[in-house]
């Protein structure tokens, strides 16, 4: 399976208001697998910039001038992208800027007509209800290093965000018994590694610790009944 994790920033919140893509950034993974391969471009959105947006992102009006409009990059990234599973953070925001752009030009192309798309808040949100599910409170209940974060950026988000969206969609990270999981909890210090590392080495355990488990398991059924492991050893 392809997934593109994707990230964009903008001129402003809405684009029905005429707001534009000014930078997107996008990480690829094939099996769940970072593979590399990345996609990032700054565009210039031919207005200006919302004061308040430089102050998320620090995109400034200057800096984009000489960059290219959306027009001349819009087949590499349709191609970047098409026929992949697109995982967003908060993806109606997204795509919403994504379609807009693509309607300016012909032939039109929406973006759920040629892409999968996979809301990572949503999962958030169905994972952890009552807390906070933005990317920086993911991160620190995952334990996943955003120390560079000190603005938000397409390419470094989409990054990050793929880090938090396989930890959040391959079980559990460490063991917390506290419900206030934005307090900490998660495992520190993950990092990204590189696509072309060596596979991690299985360790598997010792017949002594074979032993113990086994011994461990017959005294909690004795206290607490039969178990689920217990039945799965007996079905094996």
């Amino acid at each position: 399976m392809r997934q593109i994790v994707l990230d964009t920033e903008t001129t402003g919140i809405d684009p029905a208001e005429g707001h534009r893509i000014i930078e997107i950034g996008c990480v690829e993974l094939m099996e769940r697998q970072l593979t590399g391969r990345n996609y990032h471009v700054y565009i210039n959105p031919d207005r200006e910039v919302e004061a308040e947006a430089i102050t998320i992102h620090g995109i400034t009006n200057e800096f984009l001038a000489d960059k290219p409009k959306f027009a001349e990059i819009a087949d590499e990234f349709f191609e970047f992208i098409k026929g992949a599973e697109l995982v967003i953070h908060n993806a109606a925001f997204d795509v919403g800027f994504m379609d807009a752009e693509f309607a300016r030009l012909k032939p039109v192309r929406k973006t759920s007509e040629h892409c999968g798309v996979v809301d990572s808040l949503a999962i958030a949100r169905a994972r952890h209800p009552g807390q906070k599910n933005n990317l920086d409170a993911l991160c620190k209940r995952y334990g996943v290093d955003n120390s560079n974060r000190e603005l938000h950026g397409a390419l470094l988000d989409a990054e990050i965000l793929a880090d938090v969206y396989l930890l959040l969609t391959g079980g559990q990270t460490a063991l917390s018994l506290d419900a206030n999981a934005d307090s900490g909890g998660g495992a520190s210090g993950i990092r990204r590694l590189p696509a072309d590392r060596k596979p991690l080495a299985v360790v598997r355990a010792s017949e002594a610790e074979n032993d113990a488990h086994r011994k461990f398991m017959s005294l909690l059924e004795k206290q607490a009944g039969e178990t689920v492991w217990g039945k799965l050893e007996s079905a094996e």
